[in-house]
């Protein structure tokens, strides 16, 4: 299932230890399945646990895998790598971000994973995001631009010069890449129309 080095138990034990409770040490999978996943530890109560977690065998203290985590970490491994200010914990999880979908997948498959493993981190530091609403039959890309992206006034460039260019450098069948959004009615644009000016249509 998942391999605890030696050191790693050991550091765990190190932090338990100055908790000074009977503390055990739960792993857990954000957004699993997605190239957003991401691993997740903290310390739990024997209490607060659902009941549904894998314990993992450890000397000194309980590692606890979340039920609906533990099958994005089989054959993950946790180690830790002492260094001069103090060192450093790595979490190796080859399959929580699911696999990436070969050219034998479907369009839909291909360019959803590419908004949301390059698009969406790139725009997530405006607060911005984009989903996908339709694939049509010649190629086009329908999306929907939402958070800071709505009612920005930069959305075309951003549209052109990022989106559509990545999309169609990862997925070469795509034609063409639409915005549907509505951005008169964006509630926090990152970038707003300077006041008297109008957008050009």
């Amino acid at each position: 299932m998942i391999d605890i080095s030696d050191r790693a138990q050991q550091h765990f034990r190190r932090l338990l230890a100055q908790q000074g409770d009977e503390l055990g040490i739960l792993l857990r999978v954000t957004a699993p399945g997605t190239p957003a996943a991401n691993c997740e530890l903290e310390f739990c109560e024997p209490r607060e646990l659902s009941g549904n977690e894998w314990l993992v065998e450890c000397e000194g203290f309980d590692f606890y895998l979340e039920g609906d985590s533990a099958r994005w970490l089989e054959g993950a491994s946790i180690d830790y790598e002492p260094n001069p200010t103090g060192g450093q914990l790595n979490i190796r999880a080859p399959r929580i971000k699911g696999e990436i979908p070969g050219a034998e997948a479907g369009l839909v498959e291909r360019v959803r994973y590419v908004l949301e493993a390059e698009i969406n981190p790139r725009i997530a530091s405006h607060g911005g995001r984009v989903s996908l609403l339709e694939v049509g039959a010649d190629g086009t890309v329908l999306l929907q631009f939402g958070g800071g992206c709505h009612g920005c006034s930069m959305v075309d460039v951003t549209l052109k010069n990022g989106v559509e260019k990545t999309l169609r450098e990862r997925v070469p069948e795509i034609t063409a890449v639409r915005d549907a959004t509505d951005h008169s009615g964006g509630a926090n644009p990152y970038y707003k129309e300077k006041a008297g000016s109008s957008a050009m249509g």
